[in-house]
């Protein structure tokens, strides 16, 4: 009798973990989601908005039955989506995850995340459209940002903690030491970043490339009459040459101060999050991020061929 109770207390106990599996199972599914189908929450690094408000609209005009509704917020507050809110299922920000941040996703969801790189960013130096003052090397911005020279200069980012070029600036250029409050400023945005410093001759900015560096955008041409893109110098480069920061140059990195972009995605089965994926990856979105003047990862090289065949 004791061992039929045994093995019927084991029964039900292996029952109520396959049910409580197969429903987190279920909980990442929205009912109707497919490829090209359905509405997805994302969260995208506010450095990005321009190039990706774009794919987004590319993307809903090619399949009017998808809804992607995106939120541009500081990178910090990207991860914080990803990992807390449920209901978020992709972020676009400048890493992947780390290793304690991929085995904390996979003793959450039981899979891990998938991620990769989509496209390659710079961080643009902007100066007044007044100013002369065009040549930057890595070490005059790590003097500047520490307040050891040109004090007369402000620097101003898109915030001071949690944003993805903060955290490059403070990983590539400072390595780890501390800005000089006394002469770096927050703005909310990038944006703002961009008016101040149209707004300020002594000023210095800081943003993404798809904000100001599409010579095809209308509206970026406007900005340009207001501001200027500085160069800066490659100090792997023989002669040491002062780089604008053009898709070549971003491409070979002989512009010095350029990152990556990612996706990463928690969906464990072929839904609208990873179509949408697939379409930055390949083909049509790679010519947006190209059109951006991004780095696209793939290679769009045109090679002339001789055909010497007739057709009857």
């Amino acid at each position: 009798m004791m061992k039929r109770s045994i093995k019927g207390a084991v029964f039900f106990l292996l029952l109520f973990l396959f049910s409580a599996c197969k429903s987190r199972k279920q909980q990442t599914k929205d009912p109707g989601d497919k490829p090209g189908v359905g509405t997805i929450h994302i969260t995208v690094d506010e450095s990005f908005r321009p190039v990706m408000e774009e794919q987004i609209r590319v993307y809903e005009l090619s399949y009017p039955g998808a809804h992607i509704i995106a939120s541009y917020k500081p990178e910090a507050d990207c991860f914080k989506d990803f990992f807390r809110d449920s209901a978020n299922r992709l972020v676009i920000v400048t890493r992947g995850l780390t290793d304690k941040e991929d085995r904390y996703m996979l003793d959450s969801l039981y899979y891990r995340p998938g991620w990769d790189k989509i496209a390659t960013d710079a961080i643009v130096v902007l100066v007044n459209s007044k100013s002369n003052d065009t040549l930057f090397s890595q070490e005059r911005l790590r003097q500047q940002l520490q307040g050891k020279q040109g004090r007369e200069q402000q620097i101003v980012f898109d915030g001071l903690n949690a944003t993805s070029t903060v955290r490059f600036i403070r990983d590539s250029i400072l390595k780890g030491a501390a800005f000089d409050t006394t002469v770096v400023r927050a703005a909310r945005n990038s944006s703002e970043v961009i008016n101040f410093v149209a707004e300020n001759e002594n000023a210095i900015g800081l943003v993404g490339i798809s904000w100001i560096g599409n010579p095809e955008d209308s509206a970026q041409l406007q900005l340009l009459k207001k501001v200027k893109i500085a160069y800066v110098q490659c100090s792997a480069c023989e002669d040491s040459p002062y780089v604008k920061p053009m898709q070549e140059s971003i491409l070979t990195r002989r512009y010095p101060l350029v990152r990556g972009l990612y996706y990463i995605i928690k969906e464990n089965y072929f839904g609208l999050g990873s179509d949408f994926v697939n379409f930055l990856k390949y083909e049509r979105g790679q010519l947006i991020f190209r059109r951006a003047y991004l780095g696209p990862v793939m290679d769009f090289n045109i090679r002339n061929v001789k055909i010497n065949e007739k057709l009857n």
